[in-house]
């Protein structure tokens, strides 16, 4: 097997762990290389291996969908949702098998007429599309679902979620957990001026227009940890791409475990068994 080893951050390309991940892969037959930043796989790769935290991964996301390669998540970050899995972990359930390939849900972003994005910014993402503010006036956001219009959000800004980042930004602005495997998008406002608005869950096969008005002249449009500058009066539709992301999942991996190790969900002391 041969392995692209993703590390964001060259930090972290010579540390212990990493350096003992790759040794025990290389002892175990597999042939590796480290991938730099705005490099391709070379040809005849199998895997790429994402090495850091979340951000990498989402970094590495892009390589590996452009690519057609499956990514797997290892966490040398702080949290890691999406890179969740420990080296030590990774080498050996590579190395025997135990692991899936998963289909994870992409969105992809097209700009109306009145919209420029950058000419090499990716309109795609895995976790989440934004529109947010540049300056201190709110957004007024239009929203329709299907060609059906919603009430206008009035917020710092609003996220287009797949149920992959239920866990990022989305809930961090109150959005609910979402399983992964749940075939949904979330959408949820930022800081919302609207005391009965609440975040909207829709099938991944809707439809979402947005349109963007605000004072201010410059507004944010993010997918994933990509970021560009739009002007006011934006409008984009934001549909479940055509392609999709191969993750790897090890079979000892669980996403309630997760949840309950990273957010310490249902931290009671009755639940103390």
């Amino acid at each position: 097997m041969k392995l692209a080893i993703y590390i964001g951050k060259k930090e972290v390309e010579c540390s212990d762990r990493l350096a003992a991940l790759r040794k025990e892969l290389e002892n175990g037959g597999c042939e590796c290389y480290v991938l730099a930043d705005g490099q391709s796989p070379e040809e005849g790769t199998d895997m790429l291996l994402s090495v850091g935290g979340d951000g990498t991964f989402l970094s590495a996301s892009a390589i590996a969908s452009a690519s057609d390669l499956p990514v797997a998540g290892v966490n040398l970050g702080r949290l890691g949702f999406l890179s969740e899995n420990r080296p030590e972990d990774v080498a050996v359930a590579l190395l025997s098998g135990d692991y899936t390939i998963e289909e994870r849900t992409v969105l992809g972003a097209v700009p109306g007429d009145d919209t420029e994005l950058e000419t090499d910014f990716w309109p795609y993402a895995f976790n989440e599309f934004t529109v947010h503010r540049s300056g201190a006036a709110m957004l007024g956001v239009d929203v329709s679902i299907d060609g059906v219009d919603l009430p206008a959000y009035w917020a710092d800004g609003l996220i287009v979620s797949t149920s992959s980042g239920s866990t990022a930004y989305s809930l961090s602005a109150g959005g609910p957990i979402v399983l992964p495997q749940s075939q949904v998008l979330i959408i949820t406002p930022i800081a919302p001026h609207n005391l009965n608005i609440r975040p909207l869950i829709v099938p991944d096969s809707a439809t979402v227009s947005l349109r963007v008005h605000s004072r201010d002249s410059k507004i944010f449009f993010t997918a994933d940890n990509r970021t560009a500058e739009v002007g006011e009066g934006a409008s984009f539709t934001i549909n479940v791409a055509q392609f999709s992301l191969k993750r790897v999942r090890l079979n000892s991996s669980n996403f309630i475990n997760a949840l309950t190790e990273k957010l310490f969900w249902g931290e009671d002391v009755r639940n103390i068994k």
